[in-house]
């Protein structure tokens, strides 16, 4: 019996070491996207090496279930549209980055959890206990303020940027409710492989936005970078899937939104040796507070 229990209790967990895994590998990709590009290999090229490197993902992810897919309507439907949401709001994220101030934008965008919670509370009946409210309102606290950027006036272009990250706001907060509901008909392998194929579909549109005349640095300190640092986003976007199979949206995306900035702020914190803004700090003391609050 006792066994029995452990068992159950292993199960229950599952989202929570799923969850921390996103964290951690979010965490350490977020210090290194930077890279490839202020070392001159464009950004449009990054999101093409994301997309190519969800593939091997998605192919060992199936081979753990012997390829058993799910090929209904109704899963290709919700299955493209989780992809469509997650990976257009990447495309867009980089326009608005274009016209609008990031110290802006990641703000507005970072609150998608909060439409999560709404719909997930609404839709799914899902709950939680007083400690796990908690969590869920310092999470969402300390999205924006670890997140922060000094103002930079010479930002222009007001009314594309915030329109667009509302957008994004609104696909990415969605996105996790339909990834939650989704997983209680079909298999998280099968939505991460409509995941790969929603991602490729915007490979050509980034080809177009790349300037092939300008130096590209197709180097290791370039593309090499960018490869393993996107091949660590693949990883932690199937094992987000993976968290929403076996938990709540309400804890798990909460969670991740605030644990992996939190992280990705550390390790540049470390490897800068220097002091953030107080937001910044305070922040990060929300996000810890928060993770340890949500795993009870």
């Amino acid at each position: 019996m006792q066994a029995e229990i452990t068992a159950v209790k292993h199960r229950d967990n599952r989202w929570l070491y799923y969850s921390l895994a996103t964290i951690v590998l979010w965490g350490i990709w977020g210090a290194a996207t930077e890279l490839p590009a202020r070392n001159g290999f464009p950004a449009s090229l990054g999101y093409v090496v994301w997309a190519l490197t969800t593939i091997p993902c998605a192919l060992v992810a199936l081979w753990l279930i012997k390829w058993e897919m799910n090929f209904s309507l109704k899963a290709v439907t919700y299955g493209m549209l989780i992809g469509l949401t997650g990976a257009g709001g990447q495309v867009m994220l980089f326009q608005a980055l274009r016209t609008g101030p990031a110290y802006l934008v990641f703000p507005i965008i970072s609150l998608s959890p909060v439409l999560t919670v709404v719909l997930a509370y609404m839709f799914l009946r899902e709950r939680a206990s007083l400690a796990n409210r908690i969590g869920i309102i310092l999470a969402i606290i300390s999205i924006p303020l670890v997140i922060y950027q000094p103002p930079d006036q010479s930002a222009t272009g007001v009314s594309t940027w915030f329109l667009l990250s509302l957008a994004i706001f609104a696909m990415w907060g969605i996105q996790a409710y339909l990834m939650r509901f989704a997983n209680g008909f079909m298999k998280a392998e099968t939505i991460f492989f409509y995941m790969m194929i929603s991602g490729l579909v915007f490979i050509p549109v980034e080809l177009l936005a790349t300037d092939f005349k300008a130096s590209i640095n197709w180097g290791y300190s370039g593309l090499g970078i960018a490869i393993w640092s996107q091949m660590l986003n693949s990883i932690g976007a199937l094992c987000i899937v993976y968290a929403f199979r076996y938990g709540k949206a309400i804890l798990v995306s909460p969670m991740t939104n605030a644990g992996g900035p939190g992280l990705t702020i550390l390790i540049s914190l470390i490897m800068a040796l220097t002091l953030p803004h107080y937001f910044v700090i305070s922040g990060i003391v929300l996000t810890i507070a928060a993770v340890v609050l949500l795993a009870l």
